[in-house]
């Protein structure tokens, strides 16, 4: 409670010079996100997520805080230049966590847990948080805020989307056991429940309606609560028609994602390979 104290009232101070105890205490602030002890959001015992608003009113104000400095390793051929307050997280053997060569870049402020695989080239932003045994293939984008669940697989070139402003707003939740395949892209603030699939190619939005053809449902954003994918839900790419007299003319359609089945027996055959790959 202390530090989400001192925090929200570093934050609410308006700019202006900081001091090295300003500094130390925002310091302390991104090693408790390195170490997963505070995070943008949690779930609670009924199943529900929750903002923490201080939290992510904390990564904004590192933004703040922070001078653009020079980043670029010796010898590099490409510069860098960022904020003094967001470097390269580093790591040891001792995190068990592999980051195979070539390229990737996890940013401090990001918690990344025990047996997380990270195939290059992959990026992981600051105020994420990515559980045991989570895959992040080549190209993946794992957005500042965002929070990956256990044994999920973000397949290549999958962007999952942060959501850091507002303070308040739900980041992208992706729940244990999940597979995100190639190319898709999950964005404001939805959720994605346990062991969902989203077959290569699938885009979901917080407007964009979900169609259900095995519950026969249309899952839509209400109010300020999120899109949610059902647990176990099988989603691919699908299309709806323009019901208007020039679209039908035209035979013009909108993309819309589709459920066509719940998880089985058979699909959680197609994904072992997951397991071997770890």
């Amino acid at each position: 409670m202390a530090l989400r104290e001192d925090i929200e009232t570093l934050a609410a101070r308006e700019g202006g010079n900081y001091s090295d105890s300003d500094f130390a205490l925002f310091d302390q602030f991104k090693a408790a996100l390195n170490r997963g002890e505070v995070r943008a959001a949690e779930r609670a015992a009924s199943g529900q997520w929750r903002t923490n608003a201080w939290v992510k009113r904390g990564i904004l104000l590192g933004f703040r805080m922070g001078s653009i400095v020079e980043m670029t390793p010796p010898g590099a051929p490409l510069q860098f230049l960022d904020k003094n307050t967001y470097p390269i997280r580093t790591f040891s053997t001792d995190d068990r966590v592999r980051i195979v060569p070539g390229g990737s870049s996890i940013r401090d402020g990001a918690y990344i847990a025990q047996g997380v695989v990270c195939m290059p080239p992959m990026f992981v932003n600051a105020g994420a948080y990515v559980d045991e045994g989570t895959m992040i293939d080549s190209h993946a984008l794992v957005g500042s805020c965002a929070q990956i669940g256990k044994r999920v697989h973000l397949s290549a070139a999958a962007q999952i989307g942060g959501v850091l402003e507002p303070a308040g707003a739900m980041p992208v939740i992706i729940e244990d056991d999940v597979i995100v395949g190639g190319n898709c892209g999950v964005y404001e603030g939805a959720i994605v429940r346990e062991r969902a699939v989203l077959a290569s190619g699938t885009i979901i939005t917080g407007s964009t309606p979900v169609f259900d053809l095995v519950r026969e449902k249309i899952y839509r954003r209400a109010g300020d609560a999120p899109l949610e994918i059902p647990a176990g839900a099988v989603v691919v790419p699908g299309a709806r028609a323009i019901n208007t007299d020039k679209a039908r003319e035209w035979g013009l359609s909108l993309y819309a994602p589709v459920i066509v089945k719940y998880r089985d027996e058979k699909t959680d055959a197609s994904t072992q390979l997951e397991d071997l790959l770890r």
